[in-house]
């Protein structure tokens, strides 16, 4: 059983989801939820903070690509921010800096959505 975690709070009209841990093919469907809860409660001003996961694979990646779309229909998006090298390398082979935001802290990325809506 590998360890996942999320954390899921609100705040400034952005929503902000800490990932922990190893997300992949079996942890991938609690971070579904939690995308699909945001677009239920139309929260689509979504920043992911990777600060502390540690590993990730295609299944999480594609959790990703399985709900930018439907964010950015209703005019938001999803910024990720705080990535180790480690996790970062994944995203970048992948192609994932020119189809995401990718900030070094959360508070850029969360400042990010407010002067968008300015």
């Amino acid at each position: 059983m590998t360890d996942f975690k999320i954390h899921h709070r609100d705040g400034d009209g952005v929503s902000v989801i800490e990932l922990k841990g190893y997300l992949d093919a079996h942890t991938a469907p609690d971070l579904e939820t939690a995308f699909q809860k945001l677009l239920t409660e139309k929260k689509y001003n979504v920043v992911v903070n990777c600060r502390d996961l540690s590993y990730i694979s295609s299944a999480g990646l594609g959790v990703f690509m399985a709900y930018v779309e439907d964010i950015r229909k209703n005019m938001g998006d999803i910024k990720l921010t705080n990535m180790s090298p480690k996790v970062y390398n994944v995203f970048d082979l992948l192609g994932f800096p020119i189809l995401y935001e990718i900030y070094k802290d959360e508070q850029e990325a969360v400042s990010r959505f407010k002067e968008i809506k300015k």
